[in-house]
């Protein structure tokens, strides 16, 4: 397929539809916006269903419905939008509806959110943290498969960067293997046929069936979480094995902090980058690992601090964990103001590294 020269918004849009998503609601609010669309314009083009909900809450019960049903669905909104959404979220979760949410944030101050969730019960939201336009195509397609593989919701965190910038990028669909069967969907086939099915926390299966109880369905979950913490971390590590200072960071940030590392390493510094792709679960062990040689960590995000509560249980008090970067947020309250450059990053990495040095 040729590359095409698409907005990180239409190229996400089309993503989805090559992954098969034939469902797709969401209220307008920016960068979330560009998204909804997107494929408000495409989905009908492959007899799908895009809906402008009255609300984020209306949005996100309609795709849980949809994905109830056994349709690929999505959903998203910015982080205050998600906010909303939590509940649903939640009980997706618990009552394990597959469905894909899309944060397009305004900002990195919704990790969090992200990681940590705010609906109730034992449940984790797997979420990928795309570093550019290109990775976020490929995510999206990657998020259907493991919203279906898991039978859970599971979260993109993107932003104004990957929602708005050009890129030349190659949409395609991607082969994950065969979809698993969906013999548990609410499809209307055997309404009053006496096997008619229900989702509902632990009266699962048929109507009539008194299903595993509370505690057992709740183990269960808790189980699968588990396993998905084990299995499904993902990272990217950049010239971490003789690095002194390794910076972590995540989603676009992530870009600006290669950048540096790159250009350091010209000078001679022996600086290296670490890079969450998933941020639950959290690539624990490998950035432990990644931080083998170090004799300091930074932590390049730009909010208050939210990051660096996983990376310090990453690392322990071996050594010091120190933060880079602040809350920065431009005047339209939609970027990340004016400390994600790479001077203002390259600026002050060099300056921890020569503090370390003179110690």
């Amino acid at each position: 397929m040729t590359a095409r020269l698409l907005q990180g918004s239409d190229a996400v849009a089309r993503s989805a539809i090559e992954a098969g998503c034939r469902f797709f609601a969401g209220y307008p609010m920016l960068p979330f916006t560009d998204l909804l669309e997107s494929m408000a314009r495409l989905m009908p083009a492959v007899d799908g269903v895009c809906m402008n909900a009255e609300s984020e809450i209306e949005a996100v019960n309609m795709a849980l419905g949809a994905g109830a049903a056994g349709a690929r669905a999505a959903t998203g909104s910015c982080g205050q939008g998600i906010a909303l959404m939590q509940e649903a979220i939640a009980e997706a979760a618990l009552n394990e509806v597959p469905f894909v949410v899309f944060n397009m944030a305004r900002g990195q101050q919704d990790y969090f959110q992200a990681t940590r969730g705010g609906g109730w019960g034992d449940y984790r939201t797997l979420c990928l943290a795309p570093k550019d336009v290109s990775e976020a195509v490929e995510h999206t397609q990657l998020l259907f498969h493991l919203a279906d593989r898991y039978r859970a919701p599971v979260m993109m965190y993107g932003d104004y960067l990957i929602s708005h910038t050009y890129m030349s990028v190659e949409v395609e669909r991607r082969d994950y293997g065969p979809r698993p069967a969906k013999d548990w969907a609410l499809d209307g086939r055997r309404g009053g046929t006496g096997r008619s099915r229900q989702i509902w926390t632990w009266a699962m299966g048929k109507a009539n069936d008194p299903g595993p109880g509370p505690d057992r369905h709740w183990q269960r979950i808790a189980e699968k979480f588990d396993d998905m913490g084990r299995v499904e971390s993902r990272w990217e590590a950049e010239r971490c094995d003789d690095a002194e200072t390794v910076v972590v960071s995540f989603g676009t940030a992530a870009a600006f902090v290669e950048q540096v590392v790159a250009e350091l390493r010209e000078d001679g510094l022996r600086v290296g980058a670490f890079r969450p792709v998933s941020l639950w679960p959290f690539p624990e062990a490998a950035l432990a690992e990644a931080c083998a040689s170090a004799s300091q960590v930074l932590v390049f995000e730009v909010n208050a601090g939210q990051m660096i509560d996983d990376v310090r249980l990453s690392i322990g008090r071996r050594i010091p964990v120190r933060p880079l970067g602040r809350v920065s947020i431009d005047f339209s309250g939609m970027r990340q103001g004016e400390i994600l450059t790479v001077p203002w990053i390259r600026d002050r990495v060099r300056a921890a590294v020569k503090e370390v040095a003179v110690k």
